[in-house]
């Protein structure tokens, strides 16, 4: 921080979050902002690349979640109690650059393209997830059939992107 209070995030701090989401095996990587996990506020780069797989998840009803996109192409989904989707975004600079999921939903981050970077906003402090806070209906994170489903929600939020030659749109 700077002796006015200016902090500065530039080009190379991005890349850098860009060159260790691309080198992690979990496929993404985060760049805190805020200064302390218990921080009232919780602000982060977060950077994936195809292939990362985000467990559905929730948080609590009051802890809304906003994503900006900064970089690349992101889908997000929400769900309903049972695993059905309820909505799909596609997030891209220039076109929809924001979305602001509520507290309590049922959601997931998909990489659309390399070097996705988005940045969140949320309230904190910071708590990791609990089991009871992923969706029981969602393969856990390194199983067999989390490559599938991952696979199936990147098609869906294709899918509704854009209607495909031969469909009528919807």
């Amino acid at each position: 921080m700077g002796p006015a209070g200016l902090r500065l995030f530039d080009a190379a701090a991005l890349r850098r979050a860009m060159a260790a989401a691309a080198s992690s095996p979990r496929r993404r990587a985060n760049l805190n902002v805020h200064p302390t996990l218990d921080a009232p506020v919780q602000r982060m780069l977060n950077v994936f690349q195809p292939g990362t797989y985000v467990r559905a998840h929730r948080h609590d009803p009051g802890c809304f979640e906003l994503f900006l996109a900064l970089w690349g192409k992101a889908g997000v989904l929400t769900f309903d109690d049972r695993g059905g989707v309820l909505e799909t975004a596609v997030l891209k600079p220039g076109h929809t650059w924001a979305v602001e999921l509520a507290g309590g939903v049922w959601h997931t981050v998909v990489s659309l393209r390399e070097d996705t970077a988005l940045f969140e906003v949320k309230p904190g402090p910071y708590r990791p997830l609990e089991d009871k806070d992923y969706a029981p209906w969602a393969p856990r994170e390194g199983s067999p059939e989390a490559a599938a489903v991952l696979e199936t929600w990147r098609l869906l939020v294709l899918d509704r992107e854009e209607p495909r030659r031969g469909r009528s749109p919807r």
